[in-house]
């Protein structure tokens, strides 16, 4: 079974940072993109960023620039740093796992898996 713990959201001010973090387990981390999505109150999950098993980054245009994914292997943690975060960075994180042994399914607690996200609020 796929789980992923997340941890590292806080409250900060707009211009702060935070970096999440999250550690997986159930599926061979090093063969699965990973990513994050979140959800603001109200609204439907949003897809952050991934990375690709290969290296490939995306980014949603609201957070180019400023956010950054990446992943320690030896760990199975993929993190995502969050610089001059904004207040409509405001919402839960939750982390996502493709794993190609699962034909590239993928898993998050944003849409009902494992994972129970973690809170990020941004004040202006």
């Amino acid at each position: 079974e796929v789980q992923l713990v997340e941890s590292g959201g806080g409250s900060v001010q707009a211009g702060g940072s935070l970096r999440l973090s999250c550690t997986a387990s159930g599926f061979t981390f090093d063969d699965s993109d990973m990513g994050w999505y979140r959800q603001a109150p109200g609204n439907e999950c949003e897809l952050v960023s991934t990375l690709s098993i290969d290296g490939t980054t995306y980014y949603t245009d609201s957070v180019k620039g400023r956010f950054t994914i990446s992943q320690d292997n030896a760990k199975n943690t993929v993190y995502l740093q969050m610089n001059t975060l904004k207040p409509e960075d405001t919402a839960v994180y939750y982390c996502a796992a493709a794993p190609r042994e699962d034909n590239g399914s993928w898993y998050s607690g944003c849409f009902g898996f494992w994972g129970q996200g973690t809170q990020v609020t941004v004040s202006s």
